[in-house]
């Protein structure tokens, strides 16, 4: 493919749609990540506590457990409406608005439980609208055109970090600019303003069409068909079992029998592995700045603001070099790139508060995830079986949430264990990607699937 047909992929109407589907996946993480972990902080928590409040991040990790009745339960009246995918998106998101005003009503210092109960409820339904999100986003485009796939991971990345970082530059700005304006529940009427973005969204999400429903629907009912032949008879009971047997196992039987039971584990022992290193860093990383002595307005303007302007550029190049180079080539340089750009962060904490390199370390680290993201998304989006879109991709997606989630819940203990010291911490961080890349080197050469897109 030339380069004037692999920037024309960007430019397809296609890419706007999956656009604002990445922007409504990133923008929960803005609530439950960032925004909350100052507000409790700032409200007199502790690193540690802040650090395992993280752990309502574990529904990402899980939320394949419920994605195969996702994939197939219709919503009453919703569903005839707006679409099976849209709908559900659509409800999920009506409880995350019905969250960020019981938000606004609380507080951490006399309400916890019922602040992270809230948290809790959106991770919940961020993590399910990321079922059916990523479902639609593959299925706007054909499953034989994989650079199409390639230019869509990038821009379904962009859309998730303009989600996240946009929406953390809006929380962190509108948050500093009320507490300086005196009021005491800043962080209470910034949540009541992130309320109008997600309005926004879903008025955005009514435009974007669904496709290939009913192959789909086709597909499924046939392999229920087929477990019930086996089991005989068309009881209540037979036919219930089917149901339930074609809809949970049907997509994990599809993906071992595409790959085998030994290459099928290497790639989710992966997948699993790959963004630890990451996660650890990010967790902390605002905690780090805060104490660093950077303000919420700097934050804002180096990681928020400048960080979406780089991981933008970053990510379309990122995708222009997964379409040039091969997806199993883009993860292991990538890999390698953003396990180094942490150790800036390293450089960073022993210097102490200097602007010029915070705003190279956010730089260069974003150029590196976006490189990583745009790659890692690609490679699990080529994995999935199209009659299972929404099950087998939350799967992926999942075990390497699960990587990052469970263990990165430890990175404010680790912080402690080492006595702040913060530049140690970083290159632990560093140190985290090596046995992922290790191991994606040595199955390089079976994935012969995806070494060809």
């Amino acid at each position: 493919m030339n380069r004037t047909a692999s920037m024309a992929l960007f430019l397809d109407r296609r890419m706007r749609r999956i656009f604002l589907l990445g922007v409504m996946s990133g923008f929960p993480w803005v609530l439950i990540g960032s925004s909350l972990s100052l507000w409790l902080k700032e409200d007199g928590l502790s690193r540690s506590a802040v650090g395992w409040a993280g752990l309502i991040f574990a529904v990402y990790a899980v939320n394949f457990l419920w994605a195969p009745l996702v994939d197939r339960l219709r919503l009453p009246y919703l569903t005839d409406r707006l679409g099976h995918r849209k709908s559900w998106i659509l409800l999920m998101q009506g409880f995350i608005l019905a969250s960020l005003l019981a938000w606004s009503l609380l507080a951490p210092s006399v309400n916890i439980t019922l602040v992270i109960g809230a948290g809790l409820l959106i991770a919940i339904c961020s993590a399910t609208q990321d079922i059916t999100i990523d479902a639609l986003r593959i299925e706007q485009i054909e499953k034989e055109d994989t650079a199409a796939m390639a230019a869509g991971a990038s821009v379904a990345v962009i859309g998730w970090w303009s989600g996240f970082k946009i929406g953390g530059l809006i929380a962190l700005m509108v948050a500093d600019k009320f507490e300086m304006m005196g009021f005491e529940n800043y962080w209470q009427m910034t949540f009541i303003l992130l309320g109008g973005i997600v309005i926004l969204c879903n008025i955005g999400l009514l435009f974007i069409p669904e496709v290939g429903t009913a192959e789909r629907q086709k597909v499924q009912a046939a392999a229920q068909a087929n477990f019930q032949q086996k089991l005989g008879g068309d009881s209540l009971l037979s036919q219930a079992t089917s149901w339930l047997a074609s809809t949970v196992l049907m997509p994990l039987l599809s993906f071992f029998q595409k790959n085998g039971l030994k290459m099928g584990i290497a790639i989710l022992s992966f997948i699993f592995l790959f963004k630890i290193g990451e996660a650890f860093m990010g967790k902390m990383s605002i905690i780090f700045y805060k104490e660093v002595g950077f303000s919420k307005s700097d934050i804002a303007l180096y990681s928020k603001g400048l960080g979406w302007i780089t991981t933008v550029a970053f990510t379309l190049l990122g995708g222009y070099f997964a379409l040039k180079s091969g997806v199993v080539r883009a993860l292991l340089i990538s890999g390698a790139v953003m396990a180094s750009t942490n150790i800036l962060f390293s450089v960073l904490a022993w210097t102490g508060k200097v602007e010029w390199l915070f705003a190279v370390a956010v730089i260069l680290d974003d150029l590196a995830a976006a490189f990583a993201t745009v790659a890692f998304v690609t490679f699990i989006s080529l994995l999935v079986d199209r009659n299972y879109t929404a099950t087998q991709y939350a799967l992926l997606a999942s075990i390497g949430t699960l990587g990052r989630t469970l263990l990165a819940s430890s990175s404010g203990e680790l912080v402690d264990w080492l006595e702040g010291d913060w530049g140690l911490f970083f290159i632990i961080t560093a140190l985290m990607v090596i046995p992922s890349l290790l191991l994606l080197w040595s199955i390089r050469d079976r994935l012969t699937l995806i070494k060809s897109a």
